[in-house]
């Protein structure tokens, strides 16, 4: 099926899914169209909030004109993908322009905290997804484990470099730094 027919049935269900109770998102993954309710937890967005306002407070410096922003989807019609990154970092005047998805070429650097319902979505789909959109960086924050991983230098398809950490660890994330003293686990106290 072409990127423009996945992309009609994306908006359909994107229609029907705001008649839904509870939030939804869209994407278009290997097998075309996805809906999937979305229920990120107090934890998932502590965490998301915490990335965002680190890589604000950071971003302007490296990349002037970039914000790390949260809610577009970024498509690449080529190879049939859109996605809906926890956060991204983007020119801030993509926010600007019409329609809802961003260009993936305008995207430096992607976030996703792990739900723990569908942890295949970040680690197996999306790692394939965002090397093969050709973004740079990839980071994945898991509060099931308390891990963290650095995934860069895409290459046919693929993210050729990865480094690990663990919660407490200060995160290279391509010219930024993420603190993570802050996260905590899903199920955990958090002491």
């Amino acid at each position: 099926m072409d990127y423009a027919k996945m992309r009609a049935i994306a908006e359909e269900l994107g229609a029907y899914a705001e008649r839904l109770e509870g939030a939804w998102s869209v994407e278009i993954g290997p097998s075309g169209p996805i809906l999937a309710m979305m229920c990120p937890s107090k934890r998932h967005e502590g965490a998301l909030h915490r990335i965002r306002e680190q890589l604000n407070r950071q971003v302007p410096t490296t990349h002037p004109g970039y914000v790390c922003a949260t809610g577009p989807e970024i498509e690449h019609p080529g190879i049939g993908r859109m996605r809906l990154p926890d956060a991204v970092v983007i020119p801030l005047e993509a926010l600007d322009e019409e329609g809802v998805a961003v260009d993936a070429a305008q995207v430096l650097a992607v976030v996703e905290i792990v739900s723990p319902s569908n942890p295949n979505n970040d680690y197996v789909e999306k790692l394939a997804d965002y090397p093969a959109m050709g973004i740079d960086r990839y980071l994945i924050v898991d509060p099931r484990t308390g891990t963290i991983e650095v995934h860069s230098g895409p290459c046919k398809g693929r993210y050729t470099e990865k480094e690990s950490y663990i919660f407490g660890d200060s995160v290279a994330f391509g010219p930024w730094t993420v603190g993570t003293s802050a996260f905590r686990r899903y199920g955990r106290a958090g002491n």
